[in-house]
């Protein structure tokens, strides 16, 4: 378990990033936990990865992110804004200070006698910084740049549900229904994780990272003096099943016994409003053409397990009750009922 004791200060700063340098962490765990075939939904997209690690070698360098861990964080570092490009954090880790790599270090290793991958970044810090971030630029460009776009999507919705629950009822509420194994009895949010951690926060700002490649894993970085970051799974994996250039067809479960009852297509929307989401997004997380959920989610809502509400200049479908028993019920993935 990990167990941070967050103080008042901290707490009301929270607030949530995207980091696709963390997709890229996360998305090289996915491959060395499954280092045969990985999970649905990531099964497709894994065989694609893991030919593009063993046939472009300039993504070599892409793997001292999961080398030795746990590991200083400049090597994958929190984000500094919402949402920022790739290009923008590689340009931060090309230009880590030496004297952060010097601080960093020692928490981690003895610096007297550092690991043969991580002398060079002390040694000729520029040159290891850039060699590194080439290695994740060529990896993203071949392995998930054909996917961003549809992930970009699922996770913009993951972001405007969990800013919606932050602002209508505060961080404390979002924390409470985070994930399966983030508990939140204020003041500590433990992390259900095998290594045993405990340290108090005090004076600086939570950021929550959604990642559509954490598969369940949960990252916290610690090393930044202002921002203590958490990730956490993005609901929208189900993009590297059905996006990207592998025509490797989806495996599902043999019998889907809410697709026999309500179709196919509406089974899909249905299970992927587990969490509230715009028909844009839905299209972008399902693969299906925003006329074609149009068409499903104007049954559903006739049907009454499916509602509409505005949220600003975006309508918002969620679960009825109805929905949430159904797919609980009868689907084989659980669902929440939306706010």
């Amino acid at each position: 378990m990990i167990r941070i004791e967050l103080d008042e200060p901290t707490l009301a700063r929270t607030r949530i990033a995207t980091s696709p340098l963390w997709e890229v962490l996360t998305s090289l765990f996915v491959l060395q936990r499954h280092p045969k075939e990985a999970p649905w939904p990531y099964t497709a997209w894994a065989r694609h990865a893991r030919r593009v690690l063993d046939e472009v070698p300039a993504t070599a360098p892409a793997r001292l992110l999961t080398i030795g861990l746990p590991a200083p964080d400049f090597l994958s570092p929190v984000p500094t804004s919402a949402a920022p490009t790739l290009a923008e954090q590689l340009a931060e880790l090309r230009a880590t200070p030496a004297e952060v790599i010097a601080e960093q270090i020692p928490r981690y290793h003895d610096p007297d006698d550092l690991p043969g991958w991580l002398g060079p970044f002390v040694r000729d810090r520029r040159t290891a910084l850039d060699r590194l971030a080439d290695g994740i630029e060529a990896y993203w460009d071949a392995a998930i740049a054909p996917w961003w776009p549809a992930m970009r999507a699922a996770l913009d919705e993951e972001v405007l549900h969990r800013a919606r629950a932050l602002a209508a009822h505060g961080p404390d509420a979002l924390l409470a229904d985070l994930h399966e194994r983030v508990r939140w009895e204020k003041p500590v949010l433990t992390l259900v994780k095998p290594s045993e951690q405990q340290f108090a926060v005090v004076d600086q700002r939570l950021l929550l990272i959604p990642l559509i490649f954490s598969q369940g894993a949960l990252i916290c970085a610690t090393d930044h003096p202002e921002i203590i970051a958490v990730s956490y799974q993005a609901r929208g994996a189900v993009v590297l099943a059905e996006g990207g250039p592998s025509s490797t067809p989806r495996a599902g479960p043999a019998t889907d016994r809410l697709a026999v009852l309500v179709g196919r297509g509406r089974a899909q929307v249905l299970r992927a409003l587990t969490r509230p989401a715009t028909t844009a997004g839905l299209a972008a997380t399902l693969g299906l053409a925003p006329s074609t959920v149009s068409e499903q989610l104007s049954a559903l809502l006739t049907a009454g397990v499916v509602h509409r509400r505005r949220v600003g200049r975006r309508v918002l479908y969620g679960l009825e009750p109805a929905g949430v028993a159904l797919v609980q019920l009868i689907g084989d993935e659980p669902a929440s009922a939306s706010a």
